[in-house]
C-alpha cells in the first residue's frame, strides 16, 4: 500500500489563499462493515461508477481491523479532547455483515473509545430490518437511518435487487416496524433526488413515516460524468426547481416539524450560522472512512470522481487519524472559504454554498479546482430561501416595533 506522500492530488486542486493552520479533528467516523449490497441500485456511486475497487475489498470488515479501526477512534478521540464521537455503519449494505458482527463492533468501538461517549447510526437500504434486527439494535442503542426515495413507483426505479424486482414493499414494511416499536431508534430518511418523480409526491411518501429528519442527496455527478438532467455549462436549473417546491411546502407546513438538514443548514448559515453539513457552508470536514480493508479514505462520494479518487494511502493497523488531518487534500477541505476556487470565493453566496459537494467539483484534467456541478441549482436555491426567509425576518422586525 502507497504511503501517505503518494496521495493522487489532481492537478488544479488547491487555490492560491493560505490554507487554515490548525486541523479539526474528526468527529465523525464511516465504517465500511460489509462491501456488498443485496440490491442492484443504478445511481449507486459505489458500484456503477468511476471506482470500481469494491471487487477487491473483503465482504466483512474482519475482526482484527475493526479492533484496530475502533482503537484509533479512541486515541483520535482522546487527543483531541473530544466530548463526542459518531461511528456510521455504512456498506454496502451494513446488516449483511450478520448481528454477532454488528454486536461486537458497536461493543468495541465503546469500549475502545471510553470515556469519549460513541453515538452509533446504521445506514441501510432496510430490506433486511426485521424484528430480530430491531430487537438487537435497540439493546445496542444503535439509531437507524433508513434510504427511500419516495412511494413504490418513485423508490423501484432505482432501488431494485439483482433480479430486477422492486424493493419498497420490504422496505415500507421495515419502517412500519421501526416506526411502531422502535420509533426512538428511527433516525431519518435520506432520498435521491430523480427529476422524475414528481416532488411533492415525493415529500408525502416519506412524510408518511413521520421521520425525524430527511436528507435530500443530489445523484452523484461531476463536469466531465454529468449527472442526469445537467450537462456542462447548462444554466437550467430542474433540481432547485424540484427541491424549491418541497421548500415552499416544508417551510408553511404548519404541522409537526421535520428536519430536512439541506435546508436547515442553508437557513443556519445565511442567518450567521454555521453548517454541520457537508456540502453546505464552508465549515471544516471532519469525516474519515474506513474500508472493510482498514483502509482510511476520504470522503467514499468520490467513487464518482475517478478510481482512487479517496484514497489516502493510510491504515489503521499502522497510522493514525492525525496522519489524515495533515494530507493536502484534507487541509484543503477545511480551509474554509480559502479552500474554494476563484469562482466559488467571488460568488455572493459562496459563503453558504461552500462549493457544494467536492465530489460534485471534479473536472477531469481541472481537479476539483471548480464550482460544483450543480452550481446554477444550488445558486437558485439558496436564493429562494434568502428571499423568504429575507421576508420573515423583515416582518418580524417590523411587528416587533
Amino acid at each position: 500500500m502507497p504511503g501517505c506522500d503518494d496521495v493522487r492530488r489532481p492537478a488544479g486542486d488547491a487555490g492560491s489563499a493560505p490554507l487554515r493552520s490548525q486541523a479539526v479533528a474528526f468527529r465523525q467516523f464511516v465504517l465500511k462493515l460489509h462491501s456488498r449490497c443485496d440490491l442492484a441500485c443504478d445511481h449507486c456511486y459505489m458500484y456503477t461508477m468511476a471506482d470500481q475497487r469494491w471487487r477487491t475489498l473483503p465482504r466483512v470488515m474482519p475482526r482484527p481491523v475493526r479492533e484496530a479501526a475502533a482503537r484509533r477512534i479512541g486515541e483520535h478521540a482522546r487527543a483531541h479532547g473530544l466530548r463526542r464521537v459518531e461511528v456510521i455503519l455504512h456498506g454496502g449494505e451494513p446488516l449483511l455483515a450478520g448481528p454477532a458482527v454488528i454486536a461486537q463492533a458497536v461493543a468495541t468501538f465503546r469500549r475502545e473509545a471510553a470515556p469519549v461517549p460513541v453515538r452509533v447510526t446504521v445506514q441501510t437500504n432496510a430490506t433486511r430490518l426485521d424484528e430480530t434486527y430491531l430487537r438487537l439494535l435497540d439493546r445496542l442503542d444503535v439509531r437507524i437511518s433508513v434510504s427511500l426515495d419516495g412511494d413504490r413507483a418513485a423508490h423501484d426505479r432505482h432501488r431494485r435487487g439483482p433480479d430486477g424486482s422492486g424493493s419498497h414493499d420490504r422496505v415500507d414494511a421495515a419502517l412500519r416496524l421501526l416506526t411502531t416499536r422502535h420509533a426512538h431508534l428511527f433516525h431519518g430518511l435520506l432520498c435521491t433526488v430523480d427529476l422524475r418523480n414528481d416532488p411533492l409526491a415525493t415529500y408525502r411518501a416519506l412524510m408518511a413515516y413521520q421521520p425525524p429528519a430527511i436528507d435530500f442527496l443530489l445523484p452523484h455527478g461531476t463536469w466531465s460524468t454529468p449527472p442526469p438532467g445537467r450537462s456542462p455549462d447548462d444554466r437550467q436549473t430542474p433540481y432547485a426547481r424540484w427541491l424549491t417546491t418541497i421548500f415552499d411546502r416544508w417551510y408553511d407546513d404548519p404541522g409537526p416539524p421535520v428536519r430536512i438538514r439541506l435546508f436547515d443548514e442553508i437557513i443556519q448559515v445565511l442567518l450567521g450560522g454555521t453548517s454541520r453539513l457537508t456540502g453546505v457552508g464552508t465549515s471544516p470536514v471532519a469525516v474519515a472512512v474506513v474500508q472493510t480493508d482498514g483502509a482510511i479514505e476520504l470522503d467514499d462520494t468520490l467513487a464518482a470522481a475517478y478510481d482512487g479518487a479517496a484514497r489516502t494511502g493510510l491504515h489503521v493497523d499502522r497510522d493514525p487519524f492525525d496522519a489524515a488531518l495533515a494530507l493536502p487534500t484534507v487541509r484543503q477541505q477545511q480551509a474554509g472559504p480559502a479552500g474554494l476556487c476563484p469562482t466559488c470565493r467571488a460568488c455572493d453566496l459562496g459563503r453558504v454554498c461552500g462549493g457544494g459537494l467536492r465530489t460534485h467539483r471534479y473536472r477531469a484534467g481541472g481537479g476539483f479546482a471548480n464550482p460544483s456541478v450543480y452550481c446554477p441549482d444550488l445558486y437558485a436555491l439558496i436564493r429562494h430561501i434568502r428571499r423568504t426567509v429575507a421576508r420573515d425576518v423583515a416582518a418580524w422586525v417590523g411587528a416587533a416595533r
